[in-house]
């Protein structure tokens, strides 16, 4: 049950909801300054930190909390170093999103390999990560491009990301609401686990 290793489908909700939201400011905007665009990366980064660190410290049904922890970790420090860098240059803030899309990605990747004989799906938690390490080589191989065209970049491979994080949830939602039954008396009883 995919439930029991990515964690609760509101936290992936949350997190993908914010990527989306991210992700369309940044193609709504598209003059955006390097300080807005600073401060609404670092949000983003932030709460999907917050988000994945609350999850591995409270969700007493996560197997292995670890990749979570890590994961919260690491979006907390991202938002942190740019919140508290309102000065940053523009090639530093490209480099931190994509280290921080490097980490994550990668991350999400090993853990879907090391999880495959035990989890169903699992290429669904790889693909999130290949989202993420393609935005971190996007950014590396031409950080000169141009700010409209990181931009864009940055603004669509959010939104993909968010709509993953996103398609993810519905997917542990689903299974979640599946292992019970609603009986006549407003209460529910187990059911039979698929698969």
């Amino acid at each position: 049950m995919m439930r029991l290793f990515v964690g609760s489908w509101k936290r992936l909700a949350v997190q993908g909801v914010a990527a989306v939201l991210f992700g369309v400011a940044t193609l709504v905007w598209p003059s955006i300054t390097l300080w807005a665009l600073v401060v609404l990366w670092g949000a983003f980064a932030f709460v999907d930190g917050i988000a994945a660190l609350s999850a591995a410290i409270s969700d007493r049904t996560l197997v292995q909390r670890g990749w979570v922890a890590f994961s919260g970790v690491t979006g907390i420090a991202a938002g942190v170093v740019t919140l508290v860098w309102p000065s940053i240059t523009a090639v530093a803030l490209l480099m931190v999103i994509a280290v921080w899309s490097f980490l994550i990605g990668g991350s999400r990747i090993a853990f879907a390999i090391s999880t495959r004989k035990q989890l169903h799906g699992t290429w669904s938690i790889a693909l999130g990560g290949v989202v993420l390490v393609l935005l971190g080589l996007v950014l590396v191989v031409d950080p000169g491009a141009g700010a409209l065209a990181i931009t864009w970049a940055i603004g669509w491979l959010s939104i993909l990301y968010g709509g993953h994080e996103l398609w993810l949830a519905s997917i542990v939602r689903h299974e979640t609401r599946d292992l019970t039954v609603p009986t006549s008396f407003g209460t529910s009883s187990p059911k039979r686990a698929v698969g």
